[in-house]
């Protein structure tokens, strides 16, 4: 049996390289790796291909999952044309709980190694559905860090307006011209005016 694996962390903790890297890593080794990323937003509602792209500029192609993608099915069917040693999944909160079941399956069935990367919270300090079931299912959590301004420990995103201002409300995933910035618990609240 292989594991599911799930690293979190808030905004800009390196997330998308920490998974480029270890996917290079399995390459570098002579080993074949199965990327995936959301095609939650960004992506044309038909295309398969997208990208894992990293804010330092790694990059690679990556299969893009969906809320209604069976990843046990599609995973299943590339393992029947080809080898496959570990998997990787790129913005991990936005699979869905069945899915995370799904991935903990592939690692059960299959012995490969399924590593997920994400955030665990929203800009409201809730769980994100993928994060919470990883949170609840993975053999193995780790928390990638980042700072908050101050220097301590960023374990909250916060998400400003044009003018620098902390929105308070609206939808779990906007893509428009919002900024996110991680913060500590304690200067997040600040900018929520709790």
């Amino acid at each position: 049996m292989s594991k599911l694996y799930f690293t979190y962390s808030a905004m800009n903790a390196g997330k998308s390289a920490l998974l480029l890297q270890a996917a290079y890593n399995y390459r570098e080794r002579g080993m074949e790796t199965m990327l995936w990323t959301s095609g939650h937003y960004g992506a044309e509602p038909d295309a398969h291909i997208g990208e894992i792209e990293s804010r330092i500029g790694l990059r690679a192609d990556a299969h893009l999952y969906r809320g209604e993608t069976d990843l046990y099915e599609a995973i299943k069917a590339e393992k029947t044309r080809g080898q496959i040693d570990a998997i990787f999944f790129d913005e991990a909160q936005f699979l869905t709980k069945a899915q995370v079941w799904q991935l903990g399956r592939i690692g059960d069935d299959f012995g490969i190694p399924v590593l997920c990367y994400g955030l665990r919270t929203d800009f409201q300090g809730e769980l994100f559905p993928g994060s919470a079931a990883l949170l609840a299912l993975a053999d193995n959590l780790r928390e990638a860090r980042t700072i908050c301004h101050c220097g301590s420990k960023a374990t909250m995103t916060a998400r400003m307006d044009e003018d620098g201002n902390a929105i308070k409300e609206g939808a779990q995933v906007s893509v428009g011209k919002e900024v996110y910035v991680s913060l500590c618990r304690k200067h997040w609240e600040n900018a929520l005016g709790r």
